[in-house]
């Protein structure tokens, strides 16, 4: 009689998305969008901010019961990306050991990231490739502002090139003819992603989840160096982020005047600006 053989039941791996694309390009509302959606799953977020502050927290969880966590001033393919790894396996444990309950993750970027290097974490370090499964890397690109970042910004182009989904926002506010060429242009940089424009981030929820998108021969085909942990990343750097923070009342007159002045006089410099309320 033959020894029973002992099986080791494998737990699935945990599903990630990774979803970027430039400053200011929609990321929010899609993601927003993908949180309401009645999918039935439970979604943590892990939130980048090149910035000290963030303040889409509020209007992107104001409806939703979902699990944040932030990753704030700095990259997280760069400066924080350390964090990002011990943040992933962190979430983990609290996962095996039943304190908190998700079937995926989502990784939203700062506009500044590139993802190769936040795709990379999923393949270099032995305890988040044996636990996480790297879904598909998904970019928004804005219809209006996109050309123009596409032609001055390496790390637009990056969200672009390791893309496997592109999703173009926006798009209702340029013409035809330059959607079009945006269109062509898109897939001339990344033969490998379906290009879909988006309205509010309203797109089926199957274009964005569980699409087992990403390949890793095509990342080391756009990337060489994908799995070198110690080739170099930097940005610009005439790129920063300034918060100014005031207990005094809110004077809207005031404050438009101030905006209107400063994009007159450096709006080609700004790349986004964001106001948040608090009520006392």
């Amino acid at each position: 009689m033959s020894a029973p053989v002992a099986t080791k039941t494998v737990a699935p791996l945990i599903p990630v998305t990774i979803l970027t694309g430039f400053l200011g390009a929609g990321k929010t509302t899609l993601l927003k969008r993908i949180l309401n959606e009645p999918h039935g799953e439970k979604i943590a977020v892990i939130e980048n901010e090149f910035g000290e502050e963030s303040i889409d927290n509020e209007l992107l969880f104001e409806d939703t019961k979902e699990r944040i966590v932030e990753m704030n001033n700095g990259c997280i393919c760069c400066t924080v990306r350390g964090d990002l790894i011990e943040m992933l396996n962190r979430l983990r444990e609290k996962r095996a050991s039943g304190s908190i309950q998700f079937d995926r993750v989502i990784i939203e970027t700062t506009g500044l990231a590139e993802p190769g290097p936040v795709a990379q974490t999923f393949f270099v370090d032995d305890e988040v490739a044996e636990n996480f499964l790297l879904d598909a890397v998904v970019t928004v690109v804005d219809a209006l502002h996109g050309p123009e970042q596409l032609s001055q910004h390496a790390e637009a182009q990056s969200q672009v090139g390791f893309a496997d989904r592109l999703l173009i926002s926006k798009s209702d506010l340029v013409e035809a003819e330059a959607l079009d060429a945006l269109r062509q242009r898109l897939a001339r940089m990344n033969l490998r992603a379906s290009i879909e424009a988006v309205n509010f981030g309203q797109t089926p929820i199957k274009n964005i989840l569980d699409i087992r998108g990403f390949n890793l021969n095509a990342a080391l085909e756009i990337d060489p160096s994908f799995l070198d942990t110690d080739a170099g990343h930097s940005h610009i750097d005439d790129v920063h982020s300034f918060v100014f923070k005031s207990t005094r009342p809110f004077d809207s007159d005031r404050f438009e005047g101030f905006m209107s002045a400063v994009s007159q006089a450096y709006g080609p410099q700004l790349l986004r600006y964001k106001l948040s309320l608090i009520h006392i």
